[in-house]
Order: structure tokens, then C-alpha cells, then sequence
């Protein structure tokens, strides 16, 4: 299947983040029981999200790996109430093929992969056969320490061409061309500059890989560390709203297709101002 047109007429996807973890980097997954993070669900498509990504496993340095059973239990109750009813796309975000598979068949349609399929031996054959959109991420490193000294030789083609590879071996196995969106993968195993390199790259990465881009900024470190050269340090994710409108209309102008944000509401009245400035609509 493929995506709905986008609520923005002539705007991105938006991707709206749920977290159902204790442990989320930018602490939006911290709810008390399902039904708050079904609530937080609802109030995302009201807002303006085509697609609602729900994550029951925290992908950061330091963080420690999520059994497929307890992530499972996280991201259930949240995917079939939401599908039950129906107010947007629901894309499930994780690296294990089991949890994919759990989340397909319990309503969601899209799979959002950091792993781009390399996780384990059976997550190309789970592509294949689950026949949905999936997102294939690059990531340098693993979770755990990938932020550690990630080293690149020219960082915009190196990601392009793994993308690339990436989508070629799904292709290849049986994985539709049109399901596959690829995603370059900001704060995964990249510094600073290799982060605004690939935010100026963004066409260059879409166009060598044939694909659609999902572009993933909101409330990332990078944004911090630019604040720092500024002398003022933002330890908190939730303090970087700003920065991350602007890596947002920057990424649509370069050419993204999909965004995916936490602050949904503020994302869509940015890109309305964006689109009548330029447009005058």
C-alpha cells in the first residue's frame, strides 16, 4: 500500500513521534499507562499528523537493548486502539523483525527501521512479506556507542551510498520500489558538521538513491551544540523547538518528503507560513 496524500496539500508527510518508553531521550514517552499515550495519539492527528511512528524501544547512547517481548507490550495496546480508530497512518519504529511483524498484524502499516533492514537475518524476508512502506535509516555504529568518534570520508555520499545499497538488497529480495523511504539518519553516529552537511545534502542523498526522504531533526542534540557555539548550553530536548522548525523548513526546501517531529502543531503552522510566503496560498 502506499501512503494518503499529505494533509498539507502541497506540503511533506508529517510523521508524528510516540514514544511508549520510560527512557526516551526527549522524555515525550514518559506516560503513566496506554491510554495517556493513546490520548497523546489522538491529539497528534488533530494536530496534523498523516502518520503517527510509535516506538517502544529507546535508541540512544547508553541506552540498554529492549527484549522483543516487553517492547511488544509497549507498542500493542497503542497501535490497536489507534487503528481502531483509524485517524492516521501508524507506522511502528523498531529494528526487530518480531515486533514488526506484532505490530503489522495488530494495525499499523509501515515500518520504520533505524537498522535499514540489517538487524537480524530474517528482517529483509520480514519486508518482503509484511508488503508495507518501510523506512531504511543509516546509522554509523550501534546504538550504544555511535556517537562515540564516528568518522567519515565524505559524509553525504558515504550515507548515499549505503542508503542506496540498502535499498537495492530489499529491492532485490522482493520489497516493492515504491514501499521503500529512505532516512539519512541525523544524530545516528554523526557529529555536528556531518549533521548540517547532510541537512545541505538532502537533495544530493534523494536524488542518487531514487527514493523518498524522511528527514529527522526534531529536538536533536546537533540543535544544542549549535546553541553552545552561542554560548548558550540546552541540555533539555524540549528546549529546542526553535531549532528544530528551522532544520525542518530547511529540510522541505532541500527537498525531504516526510518529516518526522514531536511538536506536530508547531511544525504544521510553520510550514503553512512557509507555503503562503512562497506559494501565496
Amino acid at each position: 500500500m502506499d501512503l494518503p496524500q499529505p494533509k498539507l496539500k502541497s506540503g511533506p508527510w508529517l510523521m508524528a513521534v510516540l514514544n511508549v518508553t520510560p527512557d526516551s531521550f526527549s522524555r515525550d514517552g514518559r506516560f503513566g499507562s496506554p491510554s495517556a499515550a493513546i490520548d497523546s495519539g489522538f491529539a497528534l492527528a488533530e494536530a496534523g499528523a498523516d502518520v503517527i511512528d510509535i516506538g517502544g524501544d529507546a535508541i540512544r547512547p547508553g541506552a540498554p537493548p529492549t527484549p522483543a517481548e516487553e517492547e511488544i507490550a509497549r507498542v500493542l495496546p497503542v497501535i490497536e486502539a489507534l487503528a481502531k480508530a483509524k485517524i492516521a497512518t501508524l507506522s511502528i519504529d523498531t529494528m526487530k523483525p518480531e515486533v514488526a511483524r506484532a505490530a503489522i498484524a495488530a494495525g499499523a502499516t509501515m515500518w520504520n527501521d533505524i537498522s535499514a533492514l540489517a538487524y537480524a537475518p530474517d528482517s529483509v524476508a520480514t519486508a518482503v512479506a509484511l508488503d508495507c512502506p518501510v523506512v531504511l535509516m543509516h546509522m554509523q555504529g550501534e546504538p550504544h556507542a555511535m556517537q562515540a568518534n564516528p568518522v567519515y570520508g565524505e559524509v553525504v555520499s558515504d550515507v548515499a551510498q549505503f542508503l542506496a545499497e540498502r535499498a537495492e538488497i530489499a529491492e532485490a529480495a522482493g520489497v516493492r520500489p515504491e514501499n521503500i523511504w529512505v532516512d539519512p539518519g541525523l544524530g545516528f553516529g554523526k557529529l555536528l558538521e556531518h549533521n548540517l552537511d547532510i541537512i545541505r545534502g538532502i537533495g544530493e542523498i534523494r536524488a542518487y538513491t531514487e527514493r523518498r526522504l524522511v528527514f529527522a531533526a526534531s529536538r536533536k542534540g546537533f540543535i544544542g551544540a549549535i546553541e553552545e557555539r552561542w554560548g548558550r548550553p540546552v541540555s533539555d530536548a524540549d528546549e529546542r523547538l526553535g531549532g528544530s522548525l528551522a532544520a525542518a523548513l530547511a529540510a522541505w526546501e532541500f527537498g525531504a518528503d516526510m518529516l518526522r517531529v514531536h511538536d506536530v502543531a508547531e511544525t504544521v503552522q510553520a510550514l503553512r507560513v512557509w507555503l503562503a510566503i512562497g506559494d501565496g496560498v
